[in-house]
């Protein structure tokens, strides 16, 4: 399978975001699923992304291959990127594990995003009890 879904889908943008909760520590896009991975499904074709350290992303297609690229979150937007081609999403909040997110690309595609998993936010700096 060559890498025609993937260069057509990535090439767009993802935008989520959320405003912070008093006391809670404020989300920095990209935290929850750094380390993690998600399904996406585009067009009926249903890809495994893994969001590894450093912005490497590894897009597993159904037939097994892997696609290695580039993966960034700021601006209100999530984007991949492979060998030539970038597509970005609305990114505005929190993925939350399980629930799936339809997104329209830069590239106009609607895409359905599954967290399969995602970490949990940073503790906020000096919370808990005074004695």
């Amino acid at each position: 399978m060559t890498h025609g879904f993937l260069v057509s889908a990535i090439g767009c943008t993802l935008i989520l975001s959320a405003e912070p909760v008093a006391g809670q520590t404020p989300w920095v896009p990209g935290t929850e699923i750094a380390g993690q991975s998600a399904q996406v499904q585009t067009n009926g074709v249903l890809n495994t992304i893994h969001f590894d350290a450093g912005g490497v992303a590894r897009i597993v297609t159904p037939s097994g291959n892997v696609v290695h690229g580039t993966w960034s979150a700021g601006g209100g937007q999530l984007c991949l990127g492979t060998p030539g081609a970038r597509e970005c999403w609305p990114y505005v909040s929190p993925f939350q594990a399980g629930q799936p997110v339809t997104l329209t690309s830069s590239c106009q595609a609607i895409s359905t995003w599954t967290a399969l998993a995602t970490n949990q936010p940073p503790a906020e700096q000096g919370a808990g009890e005074r004695g």
